[in-house]
């Protein structure tokens, strides 16, 4: 009796739909229109979904720091916490594209949210490094469901002439994460540490779970989707691309060419993508179709993507980095992390109200380019520099962020539909990895530039200081009076103010390395930027030449 319940809930139910209101592809939810108050309970769920979701990688990245010493861990091992979420959740959407089109959206919807709450909670009985491992890899799986769950409640609480713009906040819903988490998430870790965090997580998990119980989304149109050699594809293609994330994640901590195993793990990742790509590219019906991926638009797509995710790393690597270098903690930067939500809401709510299908590069073009000019703003910092000094730079990029986003899935996702509804999968892995790997890669980018130029920078300010220059010896003199109280040996407070000059010298280059880091992201980002206009000028000269042949004709 129990399990025959248990089956009728999970079965989807039998709907009658007009011919326009059947989904766009197996998988996908259905688009028949709803009352008023039922849009209204799908766009809260949808925001519910969304924030749990982006919240379950994002407290975890913002308080690295603490939950480092909560757990006594060291630097590269606390990294790999939103490193195993990464590297389980980027390719894990090749497998639930195919589960929801065969076992459709109600099991697929129940099962995963509950496996994620079931996963959130096994968080609270983590006691050491490998526990916390194993179980935030295991939610980097599960939580993948909730990004797909945001996108169908968002799309469902809009009417059908608004879907593609539901699409778009669904997208940009989970974004809004980041500075959210680091809004509150200081007073949760107060409250009970890291426990905290995840009994937060928890909460949330079940409320979304409760949600979903209670509205469901309109069911899908179901087929067989799995094939043998799909599980084959996805073991050398998702090891690989996690290998591949490992890299990013860790490579800047323990340092490139200072860990033997980064070496390895290059050496295993890169055949076996080479293997998943071969076996795809002779399949009849390919998980990953390689030939429509490497077309020309499908690649600058890729390279575009990639390089917006690298210069909107600005952010969360660049300008956080530094205000926390110059001794800025999290309640000085409350104001700072609430205009950035701001901002974020304002993209995500600005991109789906200015969405043109007919013109998708122009916002994405529009969005680098204001990255570039405020990190070329930012490059200006001193060490007077503090938030406040930022609030509009920050907004602008922030802003940037949650706008691009919507148009660049809705580029790649409508060249798929017009080549089938097979090409979707592809799609949706090609932008899970460059989304995933682009944001790894920008920090390891970012922050191996800014190593090696602050070692260039200190190098270069150590050589100007020398012991006989008579500014040198007061400033050492002045830094070693500070301890008269408590040294009474003259070359105790010379040493001591030594030492205070030599951090002075560090914190110096580490500016000035940081602000190398602006430029180069203002460079990057100005580049991208000339080459999506380059692209849209040259369409724009072809479109008025065939435009002439055919009046000629």
């Amino acid at each position: 009796m129990l399990f025959a319940r248990i089956r009728n809930f999970l079965t989807e139910e039998e709907w009658a739909f007009a011919p326009h209101e059947r989904a766009v592809m197996p998988g996908s939810p259905a688009s028949p229109e709803h009352p008023f108050g039922r849009q209204v309970a799908y766009g809260t769920i949808a925001v519910l979904v969304g924030v749990t979701g982006g919240l379950g990688n994002a407290l975890i990245s913002v308080n690295l720091t603490t939950l480092q010493g909560s757990l006594g861990l060291d630097p590269a091992e606390i990294a790999w916490l939103p490193t195993a979420y990464v590297m389980t959740n980027t390719s894990i959407n090749l497998l639930m594209i195919k589960f929801r089109q065969q076992y459709g959206l109600r099991p697929f919807t129940m099962i995963f949210l509950a496996l994620y709450a079931l996963l959130t909670f096994a968080h609270l009985f983590v006691r050491d490094f490998a526990s916390a491992i194993a179980v935030r890899a295991a939610s980097g799986m599960a939580a993948a469901a909730l990004s797909s769950l945001c996108l169908y409640y968002m799309m469902q609480a809009l009417p059908a002439r608004w879907r593609l713009k539901g699409l778009v906040l669904g997208i940009g819903i989970p974004q809004c994460a980041i500075p959210l988490a680091r809004l509150f998430s200081p007073d949760l870790l107060a409250m009970s540490q890291w426990r905290a965090l995840y009994l937060f997580e928890l909460g949330l998990a079940l409320l979304s779970l409760a949600a979903v119980s209670l509205l469901r989304l309109p069911p899908t149109e179901r087929r067989p989707a799995f094939e043998r050699m799909d599980f084959v594809t996805f073991v050398l293609f998702g090891t690989s691309v996690a290998l591949f994330a490992a890299v990013l994640g860790e490579g800047r901590i323990v340092w490139w060419t200072s860990a033997p195993w980064i070496g390895w793990a290059l050496l295993i990742a890169i055949p076996m993508f080479a293997a998943a790509l071969t076996i795809e590219h002779h399949r009849a019906n390919p998980l990953l179709n390689t030939r429509w991926l490497g077309s020309a638009d499908i690649m600058r797509f890729a390279v575009v993507t990639i390089m917006a995710r690298i210069v909107l790393s600005e952010q969360t690597y660049g300008a956080v980095g530094l205000l926390t270098m110059l001794g800025q903690n999290n309640d000085q930067m409350q104001t700072l992390f609430v205009i950035i939500l701001i901002a974020s809401v304002a993209g995500v709510i600005a991109s789906a109200v200015t969405l043109n299908v007919e013109k998708l590069t122009h916002p994405v073009m529009l969005s680098i380019g204001m990255v570039a000019i405020a990190a070329f703003i930012d490059s200006f910092s001193t060490n007077l520099t503090r938030a406040p000094e930022l609030y509009l730079t920050q907004a602008v990029i922030a802003f940037a962020a949650t706008f691009f986003l919507g148009p660049a899935l809705l580029f790649g996702m409508t060249r798929a539909l017009q080549k089938g509804t097979g090409h979707v999968i592809s799609f949706i892995a090609l932008f899970g990895i460059v989304n995933s790997l682009g944001g790894l890669g920008g920090a390891a980018l970012l922050g191996t530039y800014q190593t090696i130029a602050e070692k260039a920078h200190s190098a270069a300010i150590v050589q100007t200081i020398s012991p006989t220059n008579p500014t040198v010896t007061a400033r050492i003199a002045t830094g070693g009076a500070a301890f008269g109280r408590v040294l009474g040996d003259n070359s105790l407070r010379t040493t001591e103010g030594a030492a205070l000059l030599s951090q002075t010298a560090t914190r110096e280059a580490n500016i000035l390395a940081y602000n190398d880091t602006f430029r180069l992201i203002a460079v990057l980002a100005a580049l991208t930027t000339a080459y999506l206009g380059f692209l849209l000028m040259r369409r724009s000269y072809r479109e008025r030449r065939l435009a002439r042949l055919k009046a000629v004709t």
